[in-house]
C-alpha cells in the first residue's frame, strides 16, 4: 500500500476534497489521508510515498520534517529544498533567462543593518545612486520584500517622497524596487504537474470579492495568441523553477503578458475563492498528479522534481543504487483551460486580501528598532539629503 498525504494548516475545503478524489479514483494499492506526524527522527522514512505540502512555508518544523522525508524517498510536492532557497528576485532573473517578460526590478539593501552586523560589514557595498534608480524604474512603482508574499509590506509609490517614506518602514527587510505595469488584461494561471494549465481571468483593481468576477478582454485571434503565449510562459517558468503545484500571474500590456508573481507553491485553492468550476479543476489535476507520482515513487531514492536551473544528476549518481534512473522532466502535453469568473471569499466568509497600495496591512511585519543603517545614500535627491561616503 502506498500512501499519499496532504500537510495543511487553516484551509478547509481543498484538503478534504483532494483526499476524497484520490480515494475515489486511485488503484486499490494507493490511498490518501491527512498527514499524521508523531516522533521525527533523522534518517527515518515516513509512511508516505507522496506528500502535498500546503503549510511548511509558515512552520519551520514541518519544513525540516519534509526535507528528511524527501531524503528517505518521499515525493514531496513542492520540492522543500528548492522552496527553501527560492525568492522573488532570483525568480525574476531566471524568467529573463527563460525568455519570459517581467517588470524592471532592482534589489535594495535593507534599510537597517541586520542583527550582529556593523558598518564594517558593508565595506563592499557602494552608495546607492537613487536618481539613477528612479530614472531606470520610473514612477508609479512598487516596493515589496524580495522574499515574501500575502501582500505583506507591499507599497505603491508615486514619487521619491513615497519611496523614502516606505523605505524607512522596511527596517531589516531586503526589498525589491519594481516598475508598475499598466495593464489591459490580467490573469492568474494554475500549473499542476508541470503540464496542466488553468488560465483564470482576474482583476486585481476590483474590490476583493469581485476580483475573479471578470472576463477576458482580449478576443478573436489576438485572444487565442495570448492564451497560447501564456501557456508557453507558464510551462517555461514551472519547468525552470521545478514546481509541481504553482500559480503564475500575468499583467498584459500592449498585448504582451508580463509575469508579475510566479513563486506561489502553496497557492490559494479554496472553493470560496476560486469558485466551483476552477476548484473542481484544481482538485482533479492535483489528484491525478499525486496518483501518478505515487505510482512512480521508488523508496529510498530521490523522487523530487528539480528545475532546469538545478542539476542534481551528479549527486544522485553518488547516492543512489547503480540501477536508479533520474526522474524524467514532466511532459508538456497536458491540458489548458480558461477558468470561469467567480465571487471571491474565504472559508470564514471574509472577503479577500487588502489593497495592494495600502501602506499598512493587518498581519504585516512591524518595524523593529533600527540598529544602524546600511550605507545607501549615493547622489542626493531633492527628497533626501545624504551623508558623505565614509572611508572603510
Amino acid at each position: 500500500m502506498k500512501k499519499i498525504g496532504i500537510l495543511f494548516g487553516q484551509e478547509n475545503t481543498f484538503p478534504q476534497a483532494f483526499v476524497d478524489r484520490v480515494n475515489e479514483k486511485a488503484p486499490a494499492d494507493i490511498r490518501a489521508e491527512f498527514v499524521q506526524i508523531n516522533q521525527v527522527e533523522q534518517h527515518v522514512a515516513t509512511d508516505y510515498a507522496v506528500i502535498i505540502d500546503r503549510i511548511s512555508q509558515d512552520v519551520p518544523f514541518y519544513r525540516a520534517y519534509l526535507k528528511n522525508a524527501a531524503l528517505m524517498g518521499t515525493a514531496v510536492i513542492n520540492n522543500p529544498f528548492w522552496w527553501s532557497a527560492d525568492e522573488k528576485f532570483f525568480n525574476n532573473a531566471l524568467a529573463v533567462r527563460l525568455g519570459v517578460p517581467v517588470p524592471k526590478t532592482l534589489l535594495l539593501p535593507s534599510k537597517a543593518r541586520p542583527t550582529d552586523t556593523s558598518e564594517r560589514s558593508f565595506r563592499n557595498l557602494e552608495m546607492m545612486d537613487w536618481e539613477a534608480a528612479f530614472a531606470h524604474i520610473g514612477f508609479p512603482a512598487y516596493m515589496k520584500p524580495h522574499s515574501g508574499g500575502g501582500w505583506k509590506s507591499v507599497y505603491k509609490l508615486h514619487g521619491p517622497e513615497d519611496f523614502f517614506r516606505a523605505y524607512d518602514e522596511t527596517n531589516q527587510l531586503v526589498m525589491l524596487f519594481q516598475e508598475s505595469v499598466e495593464f489591459t488584461d490580467y490573469f492568474r494561471c494554475y500549473c499542476i504537474g508541470g503540464k496542466d494549465v488553468l488560465i483564470m481571468p482576474y482583476e486585481p483593481r476590483n474590490e476583493p470579492h469581485l476580483r475573479y468576477a471578470t472576463e477576458m478582454k482580449t478576443t478573436g485571434d489576438a485572444g487565442k495568441k495570448l492564451l497560447a503565449t501564456m501557456k508557453d510562459y507558464v510551462l517555461k517558468l514551472n519547468h525552470g523553477l521545478g514546481y509541481d503545484f504553482n500559480t503564475v500571474e500575468f499583467a498584459v500590456r500592449d498585448g504582451i503578458p508580463i509575469a508579475i508573481d510566479f513563486g506561489n507553491p502553496a497557492p490559494d485553492a479554496d472553493l470560496n475563492s476560486v469558485g466551483q468550476a476552477n476548484f473542481d479543476w484544481v482538485v482533479e489535476a492535483a489528484a491525478n498528479m499525486a496518483i501518478e507520482r505515487a505510482k512512480a515513487q521508488v523508496p529510498g531514492q530521490d523522487n523530487l522534481t528539480w528545475g532546469t536551473f538545478v542539476h542534481p544528476t551528479t549527486a544522485k549518481a553518488a547516492s543512489q543504487p547503480a540501477q536508479a534512473k533520474p526522474k524524467a522532466a514532466p511532459k508538456t502535453t497536458g491540458s489548458v483551460k480558461l477558468g470561469s469568473p467567480v465571487h471571491e471569499t474565504n472559508d470564514l466568509g471574509a472577503t479577500g486580501a487588502p489593497k495592494s497600495n495600502a501602506r499598512k496591512t493587518a498581519g504585516a511585519i512591524k518595524p523593529e528598532p533600527a540598529t544602524g543603517e546600511v550605507p545607501t545614500g549615493g547622489k542626493a535627491s531633492a527628497a533626501r539629503k545624504v551623508a558623505p561616503k565614509k572611508k572603510a
